[in-house]
């Protein structure tokens, strides 16, 4: 009784946790789920380990829900997020940022049951088929890379020599006795740079209209094209190394025909929750951890069947109570971002992140913030997709299978 009890605690600090980290940016949750894990370590804390573990799942759960808020409403995302600016940032201009947000929570809801369907498959068949992909993962790599540079609409040209910058400002990254070095690589990849941008377009927000749910629509037709995209393009990138969220869709919206905004809202959330879910799954299957959390996850327990269908319950429930959390919060950002000065807000931003990087990372951090900001500009302002600035974690994993 007293660890079901626990259970449930920990489930809803992870849902709060998540909420957190989520409206919060530069505040990933790689970064919460390091310092919890080295207090538990220091501490030498009396915690039954799979409770750290639902809290852990719980917030990466939550996270996936709630970070399209940032991303939507002030242009500052995550590397699982980044895609969402451009339709975000449309509904946003025409007063329609929280029906954006809602259209990604229908993708994130509608992902908890694909996660179950999926995960079984994901037992029995990925430990035979991972060995032989192994053998042949930078190949793997490198064809997925091509694909998404053939569909880059805008310049090639600009999309490759991106990818290999991205690539060589990972490997430099990760060589450096840096904390935390996602944490400066991808601020500067992703949030600060556009942050930026949002400073010197001097964009005003308009009032934003907070529609009732049930007239928040999207055709059957259109939610079960997204669905079947994200069907297909997650469990390829939830094992895969380097590959996350942002090429997952890249990739699904390219098996189905042209996505309008709605659809595309929706399959950027199922995928998020989806590569976020069956991480723990792979994690189980194959050993292999393939997001931060699930490498945290794997440092305090050796997975069991038995915990399986407990993070698997934990994912359900904290995807419901997020999918809440979310239109709340929403809600609330709603109602003041019209009334807030953007320039003022993106520039205390751009600071916050700034400070942040210092504390976890120092100077050496601060040079690779500088640096990474400067290639995510360049990104920008050349018009092409900045998943192509994945190729940060995609080099470096191929050379390291090669190498």
């Amino acid at each position: 009784m007293l660890l079901i009890l626990a259970l449930a605690l920990a489930l809803l600090a992870g849902v709060l946790a998540g909420t957190i980290s989520g409206i919060t940016p530069g505040i990933h949750i790689n970064l919460i789920s390091a310092i919890v894990i080295s207090l538990v370590i220091s501490l030498a804390l009396p915690v039954t380990p799979i409770v750290i573990v639902i809290f852990l799942v719980s917030m990466a759960i939550t996270h996936t829900f709630v970070d399209y808020i940032p991303s939507i409403f002030l242009g500052a995302p995550d590397d699982d997020t980044v895609l969402s600016i451009l339709p975000g940032h449309e509904m946003l201009n025409q007063g329609k940022a929280y029906d954006a947000v809602v259209y990604t929570l229908y993708g994130s809801l509608a992902a908890l049951p694909i996660i179950l369907l999926v995960s079984p498959i994901f037992f029995y068949f990925l430990p035979i088929i991972y060995p032989y992909a192994e053998r042949i993962m930078p190949f793997i790599l490198l064809t997925a890379s091509g694909f998404l540079l053939y569909f880059e609409k805008n310049n090639r040209v600009w999309a490759f020599l991106i990818f290999i910058l991205s690539g060589i400002l990972g490997l430099a990254t990760f060589n450096l006795p840096i904390k935390e070095s996602l944490l400066p690589l991808f601020t500067g990849l992703f949030g600060i740079s556009s942050l930026i941008t949002s400073i010197t377009k001097k964009q005003k927000i308009p009032t934003q209209k907070i529609s009732k749910l049930r007239n928040i629509k999207i055709k059957f037709k259109s939610f079960f094209k997204s669905i079947a995209a994200s069907l297909l393009a997650s469990p390829l990138c939830s094992f895969l190394p380097g590959m996350g969220s942002g090429q997952a869709a890249v990739i699904g919206s390219q098996l189905v025909d042209d996505l309008n905004r709605k659809e595309f809202l929706v399959l950027l959330g199922s995928i998020n929750t989806i590569v976020t879910g069956l991480s723990f799954i792979t994690l189980y299957a194959i050993g292999k951890a393939r997001t931060g959390v699930a490498a945290s996850v794997d440092k305090i327990i050796t997975l069991t069947i038995s915990d399986l269908f407990t993070i698997t319950l934990a994912i359900t429930l904290a995807g419901i109570l997020a999918f809440f959390v979310t239109l709340y919060t929403a809600r609330g950002f709603s109602k003041i971002i019209s009334k807030i000065n953007y320039q003022y807000l993106s520039a205390g931003i751009v600071l916050f992140l700034i400070g942040i990087n210092f504390y976890f990372s120092s100077w050496l951090g601060l040079i690779v913030l500088a640096s990474s900001t400067i290639l995510g500009l360049t990104c920008i302002y050349s018009g092409v997709r900045r998943t192509h600035m994945l190729g940060s974690l995609i080099i470096p994993a191929i050379l390291l299978y090669l190498l």
